[in-house]
């Protein structure tokens, strides 16, 4: 089994920064021209140009090829977010098999080193934060399209789309949990409905439910 769960706004306090070339420490948002005003930090997307020429994805990416060699202190992405879930995740099917659907970076691995980022789906986020259809991102694809295991989705109805967009050539049964009243498009993904009055972050529970082996796939 593989999960794939959506990113989540609350970063770890220690979480590490990408930095320019001058020291200063880059937050990743979606729209840096309408984010607040802000010394402390370098606003950009992640695709922009770095100052070391090449964008800040394609740094990201080489980066990673030392994850040994970790002078910025960057967290593999499960250990970026806050709550207890992504952890949980790992321990019960393990690192490997451990997936985050990003909405800065895309669906990268559970293990990828990641740094502070403010980039959501949400509507309800403030407006230099939420990506939108129209904006154009060069998102990973980290999971293995010729992967024989089912892959599980948690995620809510905004990070479908993504979902489904990113994992269109994987091979192997995708499914899908949700709690909508309506069901979503999510053509080739098998849909199961989570009952559950929780509303907001519901999909923590689905997930819980999982591990705690409440549910079955």
């Amino acid at each position: 089994m593989i999960v794939v769960i959506q990113c989540a706004a609350r970063k770890q306090s220690d979480a590490g920064h990408l930095l320019r070339r001058d020291g200063r420490p880059v937050l990743f948002v979606s729209d840096p021209q309408s984010a607040p005003t802000d010394n402390a930090y370098f606003y950009s997307r992640p695709d922009d140009q770095s100052d070391n020429g090449v964008s800040w994805r394609a740094g990201l990416l080489e980066y990673n090829k030392n994850p040994e060699n970790n002078p910025l202190g960057l967290l593999p992405a499960w250990k970026l977010y806050q709550n207890p879930t992504y952890g949980r995740i790992v321990d019960r099917i393990g690192i490997g098999n451990t997936y985050i659907l990003s909405a800065g970076w895309g669906l990268i691995a559970g293990n990828f080193l990641t740094p502070n980022y403010d980039i959501t789906f949400s509507p309800s986020a403030d407006s230099y934060k939420r990506r939108r259809k129209k904006d154009r991102y060069n998102d990973l694809r980290m999971l293995p399209e010729n992967t024989t295991e089912p892959v599980i989705f948690f995620g809510g109805k905004d990070y479908v789309p993504l979902f489904c967009s990113l994992t269109e050539h994987v091979e192997a049964q995708r499914v899908l949990f949700y709690n909508s009243e309506n069901v979503p498009d999510a053509p080739g993904c098998t849909l199961k409905r989570f009952n559950t009055t929780t509303r907001t972050n519901w999909h923590y529970e689905c997930a819980n439910a999982l591990i705690n082996r409440q549910i079955e796939i």
